[in-house]
């Protein structure tokens, strides 16, 4: 997949693919870290065929996505991601869309859904509530649990920054294999991502991402409205199709009714046998279903 076109969306000039019918139901397609758009390169046809409009854009600090000005803080916040998506949004002039994504990508998605849910007219979420609690960041989880964040830790001092800077493939390929352990990509499938990494903000925004999340260093004053709004852990009222990657090596899978805090509409969750992590690339045909079953809710 290519990212054809850019448009100026508040504080980025975004880099996107936008793919059928432009008269065609609108649906947002969201990749995580450390990933690209290529990851739905096999889902958006399949959206396409059934007369979709798509967009997969790079989300900040991804492949050509920039920053319009020099001043602008790297911000990797959450209320920066959900606030991108709705600029794109308006760039585009599209009012209403199915959003669909994972990680980075699927929070950008639940905020959105959450706070502006006029704006969506479904939510597929990977691992659910994807909207993070930043107030009880620093209360720990089981052992079995924390040790699969390593990086994240290492990503709150400097040795962590360094580390990316200077081994952004090397580091991004060990964490595809350890987030999708049965997922059997090739080198040719990481090589078409890598170069997104090479983002001259890349590093920035990662650190920053990972640090504000713990509440470790201050986020934008521009999305603090936002992150208020986030930090009351609004209800998602949209209809919704949560899924989980059963071999997800980060955030393994739990019971649906485990997950079930934040949801107030409807919503089905599934879990899906055999993937990992990068849930669209590992099976591009249970995510497209998803996203259809919502333009026919």
């Amino acid at each position: 997949m290519r990212a054809t076109h850019q448009i100026d969306a508040g504080a980025l000039s975004v880099s996107y693919a936008d793919l059928g019918p432009t008269d065609g139901p609108a649906v947002f397609l969201l990749h995580g870290f450390p990933y690209d758009i290529q990851a739905y390169a096999e889902v958006a046809p399949l959206l396409v065929k059934a007369g979709c409009r798509v967009v997969v854009p790079y989300l900040r600090g991804f492949g050509s996505t920039k920053f319009k000005y020099a001043q602008t803080p790297r911000s990797g916040e959450q209320a920066a991601l959900g606030a991108d998506l709705l600029a794109l949004m308006d760039a585009l002039k599209i009012e209403r869309a199915v959003l669909a994504g994972y990680d980075w990508g699927g929070r950008a998605a639940c905020v959105v859904a959450a706070l502006w849910p006029e704006r969506s007219q479904g939510l597929v979420s990977v691992n659910s509530y994807n909207i993070q609690n930043i107030a009880l960041a620093m209360q720990p989880e089981p052992p079995e649990r924390e040790h699969l964040l390593w990086y994240q830790y290492y990503f709150h001092n400097e040795r962590g920054r360094a580390g990316l800077q200077a081994n952004r493939k090397s580091l991004t390929h060990l964490l595809w294999q350890q987030w999708s352990p049965t997922w059997r990509f090739t080198s040719a499938e990481f090589e078409q991502t890598a170069p997104s990494f090479e983002n001259p903000d890349f590093v920035e925004v990662v650190i920053h991402s990972y640090r504000h999340r713990y509440g470790l260093i201050d986020g934008d004053p521009a999305y603090a409205s936002i992150e208020q709004r986030l930090a009351a852990q609004p209800q998602i009222c949209v209809p919704t199709i949560t899924l989980d990657g059963a071999d997800d090596g980060v955030n393994p899978p739990k019971a649906a009714q485990a997950q079930a805090q934040g949801f107030a509409a409807q919503r089905q969750h599934r879990i899906v046998p055999g993937a990992g992590h990068n849930l669209p690339q590992e099976n591009p045909q249970i995510f497209a279903d998803a996203v259809l079953e919502l333009l026919h809710v």
